[in-house]
């Protein structure tokens, strides 16, 4: 098996990142994941013309920024121009990227269940919607997704956790592949494992400074860890010396191309059917590191 990749369309060289989605299916990948920045949706869009069998989706769009009927609009449109390979993944971003949007996050699990129900309807007459996978991460949010979604999709999950969050869907959820559950998880290969862990944190220093992230990796078991990380934002210090090798390498995958191929088998083993690498490099950019990465699974 090889894993799902997280895909954005970056300014400036857009057109060769459509024309290296057609490469990453000939190789046999089986999803392309578009987060929140680059216009997820538009990139979706544009997959679903270039591509033949690929699976594909928004991991995630922000529920906030655009209207239920919009939304709903442009989810049946690429749904029936994928021929069905196409997933509607949707959460609420956090609050310092809501107050970038100048919209006011509200009660998370009472705006995505609004929302899902407003999509659903505003659906009707637009043809058949794709399946709605919502952005999990802690308990509230998974039972949610268990009871209105047709999937879950993590982002920086902590792989020692996820047993007890998968407990919280239904059974037939867990083993159904229609039924999506998927994470997207930090990569970065490289020999250098020092480098490639530096990386990794750098690429995390964003996320750990987010309540919603601090609080979930505490309920992982990272008290320690986040307390530390708490202290250090308060007095303006570097984060990263907070950021544990035990809890970096269990929430990214960094080292060589077979210590990252065996971390894949593990998220595949933590019952997560569709591990979502988000490749980074030590030596370039997102074309350098997609490139690392479709050696490593050749």
């Amino acid at each position: 098996m090889k894993p799902a990749i997280s895909y954005v369309a970056m300014p400036g060289r857009r057109r060769a990142t459509l024309d290296l989605a057609q490469e990453i299916e000939r190789r046999g990948f089986p999803g392309l994941y578009c987060p929140s920045f680059g216009d997820a949706l538009g990139v979706c869009e544009a997959l679903s013309l270039v591509t033949k069998s690929i699976e594909f989706g928004t991991s995630i769009v922000n529920i906030y920024t655009r209207h239920p009927q919009e939304y709903a609009k442009t989810a049946c449109l690429i749904h029936e121009l994928a021929g069905g390979r196409f997933r509607f993944g949707i959460g609420v971003s956090h609050a310092p990227v809501n107050q970038h949007y100048e919209v006011k996050t509200g009660r998370p699990t009472e705006d995505i269940r609004r929302f899902v129900a407003d999509v659903r309807k505003a659906a009707e007459g637009n043809g058949d919607l794709p399946p709605i996978v919502l952005a999990t991460l802690r308990k509230p949010m998974v039972r949610l997704a268990a009871e209105i979604g047709n999937g879950a999709v993590w982002a920086n999950a902590a792989r020692s956790h996820m047993r007890e969050s998968l407990a919280l869907l239904k059974p037939e959820q867990r083993v159904s592949g229609s039924f999506f559950i998927g994470n997207m998880i930090p990569t970065c290969i490289s020999d250098d494992r020092v480098a490639a862990a530096a990386v990794m944190r750098k690429t995390l220093r964003s996320y750990v400074a987010l309540p919603n992230y601090q609080n979930y990796w505490i309920e992982a078991g990272y008290e320690e860890e986040m307390r530390g990380i708490q202290n250090a934002i308060a007095a303006r210090r570097d984060v990263t010396q907070r950021m544990s090798d035990p809890w970096l390498r269990d929430v990214t995958l960094f080292g060589s191309a077979g210590e990252v191929r065996e971390g894949f088998e593990a998220w595949l083993a933590a019952g997560v059917s569709t591990p979502i690498l988000v490749p980074s490099s030590t030596s370039g950019g997102q074309m350098k590191a997609l490139e690392e990465l479709l050696t490593a699974f050749e």
